[in-house]
């Protein structure tokens, strides 16, 4: 019996072009690399290439992925990518141009970001973010006109033979030492028994890079069908490793293993330990009552305390740290407006040697060898496309967030604006998909930070007065503006400030004022009066 339906199949390069897109700097300079070495027509472009050109309107019509002269297959020349952009935004119009630990453990007050930003906000906030799109379905954006069928990672070129150089002696000297390895080395001299050993490597392997143990006891016995007892007394051994501290399945268990090691885990410390959230809250009249001492003994408990490691696996490091690359910049210009560019030091830029490409296939004796190098042109020419798309794209997509957060960019963050994919897809002409991969990973450097595209899309509160409604990264700032204006005689509980931002129309609710204060790691108003009348008595 046959069946007729519709279904939509994407290419192989359609679906690489699509993660492509969501790719940070770093990780596209990693993927070329690994394609200049693959596709012998490809060649890293040495001079700073022509700038692109375009020009759109504030309603834009579809996309700026056109074909562009870097992907245009052909013999005898060269094609060429150029990573620059630039973007003005000030009207209707625009012209696009290419071109002590203890603070850390019992914190009380948020970071502070740059001066220049006028606010301890941070700049990533987990709540209140809109929801990514899926990325089910293909996307329109993406024209399939002229690409092969052949998957890209199995791309014609493809490296992986042997080239005749040994191992690079170098990259296991330098090499670090992880915390896990240096577990791991321990582990094999002081548990000899095979099962024991077993349950050993499946803690070690949950520890976090902090030090901690990332998973529940009971969780990793039952994965090995062996009992908690057992698995405890393996946990145990293992909490004597160096560093000292480690497998602490909390900040308290850190602590009491390191001072069991140095014999000063006596009952006075023992309370002490138990009871960090007072210690937390300064409440020293009652950490005296429960561990029985005197003002000064207590005082040399703490101090001790804090001569400890709360985070005994730091010492390692953890995953390494990328440094961060902007995608986009914005500038003020000398006629006011916000000029958008795109950071073209950050970009890949790439050549297509069709000359060379000429000369093989005119060469080439079979049917193999043409095959061979038509594959890698085709390949080399939907990367220079791809590319140069995806570079307009992201300028495209920044350029309409400027346009809609301008006040903020102006006058700071309590002018931030509700905003979600939608509205940028609307007004861009795109897929709310395409705008949620471009803001993936990428940042935007601004006079006032550095901030990934994402922060930009803020959860709306609404006006009390039916007015225009709030952003939810504006209404923290006004939080945190009230509590740091406060006095000691007169510190506002979260109820008061639900009715001093209703004085300035914002309809928030008590429980988001709560949820508000502690993302930004403020204490409670009883916590605050009593540190601000602790700072006076000094």
């Amino acid at each position: 019996m046959m069946r007729q339906g519709q279904s939509l199949v994407m290419t192989p390069q359609l679906l690489q072009a699509i993660k492509l897109l969501q790719l940070s700097n770093l990780e596209l300079s990693s993927f070329v690399e690994e394609e200049l070495e693959r596709n012998p027509l490809l060649e890293r472009a040495e001079e700073q290439p022509d700038h692109l050109e375009h020009t759109a309107t504030r309603e834009t019509d579809g996309d700026f992925g056109g074909d562009g002269d870097g992907g245009e297959a052909g013999f005898g020349g060269e094609a060429d990518f150029s990573g620059a952009g630039e973007a003005s935004v000030g009207g209707e119009n625009f012209e696009t141009r290419d071109g002590d630990w203890a603070s850390e453990e019992f914190a009380t007050n948020a970071d502070a970001l740059a001066s220049s930003l006028g606010t301890e906000i941070e700049n990533t906030f987990d709540g209140d973010r809109s929801a990514p799109a899926s990325d089910n379905g293909a996307d329109a954006n993406f024209s399939t006109d002229g690409l092969s069928a052949t998957s890209w990672s199995g791309s014609p070129g493809g490296g992986g033979g042997e080239d005749g150089e040994g191992n690079n002696l170098e990259s296991y000297v330098a090499a670090r030492l992880s915390l896990r390895d240096h577990l791991a080395e321990q582990l094999a001299l002081a548990i000899t028994d095979p099962m024991d050993r077993l349950i050993g490597h499946a803690i070690i392997d949950s520890v976090e890079d902090s030090g901690y143990l990332g998973a529940e006891l009971e969780e990793i016995a039952e994965r090995l069908g062996t009992s908690l007892a057992r698995a405890e007394a393996v946990l145990r051994t293992v909490q004597t490793f160096d560093p000292s501290g480690v497998a602490g399945r909390d900040l308290a268990e850190c602590l009491a293993i390191q001072l069991r090691e140095q014999d000063r885990f006596d009952p006075a410390m023992q309370a002490l330990v138990a009871n960090l959230p007072l210690l937390a809250k300064r409440e020293f009249p009652t950490l005296r009552k429960l561990c029985g001492v005197d003002d000064e003994d207590l005082a040399d408990m703490v101090a001790e305390i804090r001569r400890l490691d709360p985070k005994p696996g730091r010492s390692f490091g953890g995953a390494a740290i990328q440094p961060v690359v902007p995608d986009v910049t914005v500038r003020k210009g000398s006629d006011g407006s916000w000029l958008v560019e795109l950071n073209a030091e950050g970009l890949p830029r790439v050549l297509v040697n069709h000359t060379y490409a000429a000369r093989v296939v005119a060469g080439a004796t079979n049917a193999t060898d043409k095959t061979y190098i038509t594959g890698c042109l085709q390949n080399a020419n939907w990367l220079t496309k791809s590319l140069e798309q995806r570079a307009r794209t992201i300028l495209k997509v920044a350029t309409e967030i400027v346009r809609q957060q301008d006040a903020f960019f102006a006058k700071g963050v309590e002018h931030l604006r509700p905003l979600n994919l939608k509205t940028i897809a609307d007004a861009i002409a795109m897929h709310e998909s395409t705008v949620s991969r471009v803001t993936s990973n990428k940042y935007m450097s601004t006079p006032r930070g550095l901030f990934e595209l994402k922060y930009f899309f803020t959860a709306s509160i609404p006006s009390g007065a039916g007015g225009e409604a709030h952003s939810a990264e504006a209404v923290r700032f006004r939080i945190k503006q009230l509590i740091d204006q406060e006095q000691p005689e007169a510190v506002l509980s979260d109820d008061a400030i639900v009715l001093r931002l209703k004085e300035a129309n914002v309809d928030i609710a008590r429980r988001t004022v709560a949820k508000y204060r502690e993302s930004l790691r403020i204490p409670s108003s009883v916590e605050r009066r009593r540190e601000k009348l602790a700072m006076q008595q000094r």
